[in-house]
């Protein structure tokens, strides 16, 4: 089968998997258009969790031998630590440590950086401001991820190159102008909830997929389902 041209790349997935076996999830990562660094939180990489421990992601190192065109890799962002009870400086280490040990490691022709903010829409301070040095440490095309409802207006006029929300749950084209230039990564659960797919647009699911609460059999289905989505898309 020959290989999407970049441009035309469009499957990943948010982080989090529920395998337990290291190459098992790398494998399962690079089956998709835009391989991304896989969270085994079996073992541990909740994002609360390694956030004790910046840059110990399981599959960290497996995930870095191999080369990329384009890869996806995704870090706790600095809002969610503060909200999770961490002061500034001690969040923005945090996501500085973690990001500078994936980067530090990764061969990628082209870099997605997902910033995980799940939680934007209790957040009471400017959270935008937080990004800048991040991004700008670690270049990258920029994205942030959450999955809860926020000020979607807000968001998509920040700095960002991409926004990852759950589709799904959210309508967010009535916040969009027609002629917008941020891209969208549409989480979704059905290929109908790509409501405005366009040019440049990824293709993802709502949210992880940690273990204990999903299995390795609807990791694989939920591969297939954003298979079968992308395929009607490129028709």
């Amino acid at each position: 089968m020959d290989t999407p041209a970049p441009s035309r790349r469009m499957i990943t997935q948010i982080g989090s998997v529920p395998f337990r076996d290291i190459e098992r999830a790398v494998e399962y990562s690079l089956r998709h258009e835009i391989p991304f660094l896989p969270e085994l939180t079996a073992r541990g990489d909740r994002m609360l969790e390694y956030a004790k421990h910046p840059g110990r992601l399981s599959a960290l190192r497996a995930f870095q031998r191999h080369r990329f065109e384009v890869a996806k890799v995704q870090c706790v962002g600095p809002a969610t630590l503060i909200l999770s009870g961490y002061d500034e400086d001690r969040a923005m280490s945090i996501a500085y440590r973690h990001l500078d040990a994936v980067f530090g490691g990764l061969i990628a022709e082209k870099t997605i950086l997902f910033l995980d903010e799940p939680a934007l829409g209790y957040v009471g301070f400017d959270y935008v401001r937080l990004w800048e040095p991040l991004f700008e440490s670690f270049p990258a095309i920029r994205g942030v991820h959450t999955c809860g409802n926020m000020q979607w207006d807000v968001l998509a006029s920040a700095p960002i190159d991409i926004i990852s929300f759950d589709a799904s749950r959210y309508d967010i084209t009535r916040y969009l102008l027609p002629h917008r230039t941020v891209r969208v990564s549409w989480g979704i659960s059905r290929p109908e909830d790509a409501r405005d797919f366009r040019d440049g647009d990824l293709l993802t699911l709502p949210c992880g997929l940690p273990s204990g609460t999903y299995s390795e059999s609807d990791a694989e289905a939920r591969l297939r389902m954003l298979q079968s989505a992308a395929a009607a898309l490129r028709t």
